[in-house]
C-alpha cells in the first residue's frame, strides 16, 4: 500500500491564528443573463464510502454529508482525534445537523422568517457551530441557495458558498443551451497550510490533551476571518458537485464533469431524477477509489495530488438546481426544525453581532 498517506492531522491554534488573512475570500460572480426571477432550490443526493483500503485497516468513516431542497454541505472529520477517545465523525454529523436545522428556518422563500434572520453564510456556520456540544475537528464546505438578492427589483437566485478547509465545490452548467455539455463556471479552491495535503484549515472543539492552548473563540475566528466566501448567480439546470478531499484529491476537475456529463447527457428538457443523481454519486466515489488501484501495467494513474491519488474516506453531494415548488414546501415544513431556531427567528435583532454587515448582504441593486 504504497499510496497509503497519513491521515489528516489536527492542527493547533497557534498554527491556525497566523494564516487566516491568507485564506480569507469574499467574492461574488454575477451573471445577469436571462432569468426566470422565480425561486429555486437543489435537487440532490448524496454518497459516501470508507476507502477499502482503510477499511481492512480499522478505519472508521468520518465523513458527513446534507442535502436538503435550500442547503447542501460535505464535512470531513480529523480522523487523528480519535487516538484520543474522540469520535471523529460526532462534530462534523452535529455540525450539518444545525446547519440544515437553520436552513429549514432561514431560508424558506415564503417565510417571514426568512427575510428577517438569514445574514449570510458565515453567519449560518458561526450559529450552527455555537449550537454544537461534541469534540473533534473538521472541515466543511456549505451550498446555500439565497432566494433573497434582487437585481433591479427582480428576484436573483444566488448561490451561496461557504468553505473551510479541504473540502471543495464544482458548479457546473450548459453555458450553450440544452444541447451543450456541461462545463465548469466556479470551483473553489482547497484552503491547507503550508500546501500540505494533511493540514487543512479546520474547525475544531478540542480539551488540552490535545491542544493545552485551545481556546473556542479560535474556532469562531476561523470562521469569520479564514473562511472564504463566494456568491454565484443560479440557474436551473446548474450542477453542483461538492465533495471531501478524498473526490478532489483523486480526481481532476474535467474527469468528474466527464462523470457528469455521461450521467446526464446533453439534450435533456426535464430534471434529474433521484436514480440518475444517486447513480452519478456512486461514479464519482467509486471513480476516486479507482485512483488508488494499480492498472493492469501495474501503474497507477494519475491524480492531483500524484499517481495513485490517497486512500481515504469519499463523501460527495450532487444537486441539480431547479425551481421551487409547492412540494418543495410541503417537504420543508413536514420537517420542522427545533422550536429554539424558530423562536430565534423570530425575536428582534439584539444589536451589531445579529446584524447583517455591507459585506454580508447579497443586495446587488443599485
Amino acid at each position: 500500500m504504497d499510496n497509503f498517506r497519513s491521515p489528516t492531522f489536527f492542527v493547533k491554534s497557534d498554527k491556525q491564528r497566523g494564516i487566516l488573512d491568507e485564506f480569507h475570500r469574499k467574492e461574488r460572480q454575477l451573471c445577469e443573463a436571462y432569468h426566470k426571477n422565480r425561486p429555486l432550490c437543489f435537487h440532490a443526493r448524496s454518497h459516501q464510502r470508507t476507502h477499502p483500503g482503510k477499511a481492512r485497516l480499522g478505519h472508521r468513516d468520518a465523513d458527513a454529508t446534507v442535502q436538503s431542497p435550500l442547503l447542501l454541505g460535505v464535512a470531513d472529520g480529523v480522523s487523528q482525534v480519535e487516538e484520543y477517545g474522540i469520535d471523529a465523525a460526532r462534530l462534523p454529523r452535529e455540525l450539518l445537523r444545525n446547519c440544515q436545522d437553520l436552513g429549514m428556518v432561514q431560508l424558506l422563500p415564503s417565510s417571514r422568517v426568512s427575510h428577517t434572520s438569514y445574514k449570510g453564510p458565515i453567519p449560518l456556520l458561526k450559529r450552527a457551530f455555537e449550537r454544537t456540544q461534541a469534540y473533534g475537528s473538521t472541515t466543511v464546505v456549505l451550498a446555500v441557495m439565497d432566494n433573497s438578492t434582487r437585481i433591479h427589483g427582480k428576484l436573483h437566485p444566488m448561490i451561496a458558498v461557504i468553505t473551510v478547509g479541504d473540502c471543495e465545490l464544482l458548479i457546473l452548467r450548459r453555458c450553450r443551451g440544452r444541447q451543450s455539455q456541461l462545463q465548469a463556471v466556479f470551483h473553489t479552491e482547497m484552503q491547507r497550510i503550508d500546501g500540505h495535503v494533511q493540514t487543512p484549515l479546520q474547525l475544531a472543539r478540542v480539551d488540552s490533551r490535545i491542544d493545552p492552548d485551545f481556546d473556542e473563540e479560535l474556532t469562531i475566528e476561523v470562521i469569520e476571518k479564514g473562511s472564504a466566501v463566494h456568491c454565484i448567480s443560479a440557474y436551473e439546470g446548474d450542477v453542483v458537485v461538492m465533495g471531501s478531499d478524498g473526490v478532489f484529491d483523486n480526481l481532476f476537475l474535467d474527469e468528474v464533469a466527464d462523470l457528469c456529463n455521461t450521467a446526464l447527457p446533453p439534450g435533456r428538457n426535464w430534471a434529474a431524477s433521484a436514480k440518475e443523481l444517486d447513480h452519478l454519486a456512486r461514479s464519482i466515489v467509486e471513480a476516486s477509489h479507482r485512483k488508488s488501484q494499480r492498472g493492469p501495467s501495474g501503474q497507477y494513474m494519475d491524480a492531483p495530488i500524484g499517481p495513485g491519488g490517497k486512500m481515504d474516506d469519499t463523501a460527495v453531494v450532487v444537486g441539480e438546481v431547479v425551481q421551487w415548488t409547492e412540494e418543495h414546501e410541503r417537504q420543508c415544513k413536514a420537517q420542522p426544525a427545533p422550536i429554539s431556531w424558530l423562536l430565534t427567528g423570530l425575536l428582534p435583532t439584539c444589536g451589531p453581532c445579529c446584524e447583517r454587515s455591507e459585506d454580508e448582504a447579497w443586495d446587488l441593486e443599485d
